[in-house]
């Protein structure tokens, strides 16, 4: 299962670039910009690959939040204070009395 989606979300992330550099920039870019005739006028060919980019994006992101759900399921989230060893607090220790007394 996690296979499949992997090479879904890679053909998504395909497309969505595709769908992006084939839509035409205000330079012109690599878009289909010129040409009177055919079988979409500009702003029709401009709505449909907005909404084919909003609809690639949202699967995309679909996936992605799929796969890292399902990528992070296999063990249980720990805390670093779940890792610390559990002690309990002791008496102060004294400090040590020197062996040899200190001459003035």
């Amino acid at each position: 299962m996690m296979t499949f989606l992997l090479v879904v979300h890679i053909l998504l992330a395909l497309a969505l670039i595709g769908v992006i550099l084939v839509q035409r920039s205000e330079g012109g870019g690599l878009g289909m910009g010129g040409g009177g005739g055919g079988f979409m006028t500009a702003r029709g060919q401009a709505n449909l690959l907005t909404r084919t980019t909003a609809i690639l994006a949202a699967l995309f992101i679909c996936t992605s939040i799929v796969l890292a759900i399902m990528a992070g399921g296999h063990s249980k989230p720990r805390s670093i204070l779940d890792a610390a060893p559990a002690t309990t607090p002791s008496a102060p220790a004294e400090s040590p009395k020197p062996a040899v007394p200190l001459s003035q």
